[in-house]
Parts: C-alpha cells; structure tokens; sequence
C-alpha cells in the first residue's frame, strides 16, 4: 500500500495568504513525479495555526526520489515569488512563511472509496 507524508507548518495568521500563493503558484511541480499519488493543502479552521501538506506516494523510495530531485531542486531555485528564476527582484530567497515545520510518515494499513450508485 502506499505511504503518507504531512508536513505541518506552523504558520503566523500574517503569512497565511502568502503560503497559499507560494502553493498556488506551484501547481503542477510534483504531479507528473514517479509514485506520486495525491496532493492536498489543508487550512486550519480554528484552535491551531498549523497548515498540514499531505502528499501520498506509491512507496518511500519514490517520495526520496522525489526529495532528491525535484523537490531539492525547486527550494535551491528560490520557490515562485516574483523576480528572476521565481526569486524576488535582486536574486535574493523569499522569506519562508513558516516558522516552524515537521514531517510525519504513515503507511496506509486500509483505505476505503465511496461506494458507486
């Protein structure tokens, strides 16, 4: 079965719009990797400031590779945020939204779909 990877990110009510852009504008960057399953961004609603990023892979070892590669490749590059290569004006890293951040692993032991009418 497949594996889960969340990444909670703790993030000040002041970021929040500019993590949803930072993720908005990149769409596409990890869907067409090898093993990968499903996306979501999840907002808090109440009682945490803590967005949760939920990717499923087919197995660990393509969530790795996809570390190794196009996900270390993306964050060396500087992330979508208005100047050249997705940097700002000046080459320099945008400012990270988060404050604080930690990866949680999971294997699926069961899963279940809506039944079809």
């Amino acid at each position: 079965m497949s594996i889960v990877k969340i990444n909670a990110l703790t993030v000040p009510a002041e970021q929040r719009e500019v993590l949803e852009q930072r993720f908005a504008s990149r769409a596409g960057s990890v869907e067409g990797s090898d093993g990968f399953e499903w996306f979501e961004l999840l907002r808090p609603v109440e009682g945490t400031d803590q967005y949760l990023v939920y990717t499923r892979w087919r197995s660990e070892e393509d969530f790795q590779a996809w570390m190794e590669g196009p996900m270390k490749a993306a964050h060396q590059g500087g992330g979508a945020a208005g100047g050249p290569a997705g940097g700002p004006a000046g080459g320099e890293r945008p400012k990270p939204a988060a404050s604080g951040s930690s990866v949680w692993s999971f294997e699926v032991v069961q899963q279940a779909a809506p039944k079809k009418a």
